[in-house]
């Protein structure tokens, strides 16, 4: 097993309860539907037919479940997990075939060399700058030979303290803007070869935003 310990954020049960409170907003606005981002879905089929047979994916941060039902459709034996109790609830609702649990990406233990493919599809940015290499680490030693992670995350410099969203629900959490070169160094110190990167200037947020897909040698 990985059995690597974690350091667990100094703001997880705050994060928990502001993603709580905003879940059924979130919801709601359907944000989680990755049919209604056109420049996104090429990225995800196409991570989809790479580490299709290579073994389980685990979507991290999978919120109601709308992408973890997405792979699933695509013939993946994947399941999800979120640090929102409420969201899961939704996920199961949602989506009563797919296997989700409530768990912190800090907190998920991996067996090594176990998933084809891991996401952190817009769900990562919440964790401390000092904290996100340790769990990008984890990812890599849990990833097969082959398999992939993909990530989705804000761009730019510096933190956004939020205290409020989607629907002016009042939260309590810190966006973490990175540039893309920035986590390239992380992930390649962790054993994974870039595959692809994509960029948006803007996106619903108000920042710019990329996806960074990358490989374990194999």
């Amino acid at each position: 097993m990985n059995a690597s310990l974690i350091e667990q954020p100094a703001d997880l049960d705050v994060v928990r309860t502001s993603y709580d409170r905003v879940a059924d907003n979130y919801v709601e606005m359907n944000l989680g539907d990755i049919k209604e981002y056109p420049w996104l879905r090429p990225v995800v089929d196409g991570f989809a037919a790479v580490v299709h047979g290579l073994g389980p994916v685990l979507d991290v941060g999978c919120g109601p479940g709308n992408l973890t039902a997405y792979l699933a459709e695509r013939g993946l034996d994947v399941s999800g997990v979120d640090l929102s109790a409420r969201m899961i609830e939704h996920a199961r609702r949602l989506h009563p075939d797919q296997q989700f649990a409530v768990a912190s990406a800090t907190d998920l233990n991996l067996a090594d060399s176990s998933y084809g493919g891991i996401l952190g599809w817009w769900s990562l940015f919440n964790l401390p700058r000092h904290i996100l290499p340790a769990v990008l680490e984890s990812f890599a030693r849990a990833l097969v030979p082959g398999g992939h992670f993909v990530m989705g995350t804000h761009m730019g410099d510096g933190d956004i303290e939020r205290t409020e969203a989607y629907g002016a629900v009042p939260v309590a959490w810190t966006t973490h803007l990175w540039q893309p070169e920035d986590l390239w160094s992380i992930l390649t110190a962790a054993c994974l070869d870039p595959v692809a990167e994509l960029r948006f200037p803007k996106t619903a947020a108000g920042v710019p935003s990329f996806v960074l897909v990358a490989k374990r040698a194999g």
